[in-house]
Formats: structure tokens, C-alpha cells, sequence
């Protein structure tokens, strides 16, 4: 049975000047499920910004010796942390990426501090942060070996 994109005509072959053909690269799962994490996260915190403005005006929810925040304060340390987890979404693929992606996680957890659920939202961001990173790079191992063993049946060779 062959694969639904192969040509239906032939098996790929060696190239008109005699070499093996050559597999292109597929998208990273890496970079994929780490890429989406990121971004999930922004959208959660955007919800965690909107929270935390709400409960602004809650004088019980303030202990008195902490002044509650103002508006333009919280949307602004919200602001900045969406926009670098959506930056950082497009920055993974290389190693300072996956570094800062990672030590981006502990802002997300310390939001924890002003709503306490967050302390649990970020710890599973956390864990599927690490989930993406080795299951990601175990995938692509996986594909890169496969490909590499049965290249007469890799649905990308050119």
C-alpha cells in the first residue's frame, strides 16, 4: 500500500544524476508542541490580567498593608508578559529560545502571588512545558530514524 501523497506512477528513485533522494525536514514536534504552550499560556494569562483588574476595587481582597494595584499597572505587567510569550512562541526552534521559554514559566507561576489559582494553572503549564520539550524531541528522533531506515517510503523525499 503505498502512502496517499506518494506519486502513484513510481517509488522514488535515485535523482537524475544518480544520487539518493533527498528527505526534506519535517516541521519539529518540538518545536510545534513548545511553540502552542507558549501561546496558550498568553491567552491564560490575558484571562489572569482580566481577573486581576476585576478584583482591583475588592477592598477583601487586598490585605491592608498592600495598596491594590492600579489599572494601568496590571495591564501593563500583563501586557508585557503576553507579548513575550507570544515573541518566545516564534523564538523556539533555536537553544536560547527553549532556555527562555523555560525561565519564562517562573513569571507565569509567580502570578500565583496576586491569584492563588494561578500557582496551579502554572504548574501545568510548567509540566506540559517539560512534556513538550522531551516528547517533542523524542518524536522527532523517532521520525528522523525512521526516515533515515525507509527512505523509499518517507512521504517528503524530493
Amino acid at each position: 500500500m503505498s502512502h496517499p501523497n506518494a506519486a502513484a506512477s513510481s517509488v522514488p528513485g535515485p535523482g537524475a544524476d544518480g544520487a539518493a533522494p533527498r528527505i526534506r525536514a519535517k516541521k519539529s514536534a518540538k518545536l510545534q508542541f513548545t511553540s502552542t504552550t507558549l501561546v496558550l499560556e498568553a491567552v491564560v494569562v490575558l484571562f489572569a490580567t482580566f481577573t486581576v483588574y476585576a478584583l482591583r476595587t475588592v477592598p477583601s481582597v487586598w490585605p491592608d498593608a498592600v495598596a491594590p494595584p492600579t489599572g494601568a499597572a496590571i495591564w501593563t505587567v500583563g501586557a508585557v508578559l503576553m507579548v513575550v510569550l507570544v515573541v518566545l512562541s516564534r523564538a523556539v526552534g533555536t537553544g536560547p529560545g527553549y532556555v527562555a521559554g523555560s525561565v519564562v514559566q517562573l513569571p507565569v507561576l509567580a502570578t500565583g502571588l496576586v491569584v492563588p489559582l494561578m500557582f496551579v494553572v502554572g504548574v501545568v503549564f510548567a509540566a506540559m512545558w517539560i512534556v513538550s520539550l522531551r516528547l517533542g524531541g523524542r518524536i522527532d528522533r523517532e521520525r528522523a530514524a525512521y526516515d533515515a531506515a525507509h527512505p523509499e517510503t518517507a512521504p517528503n523525499v524530493s
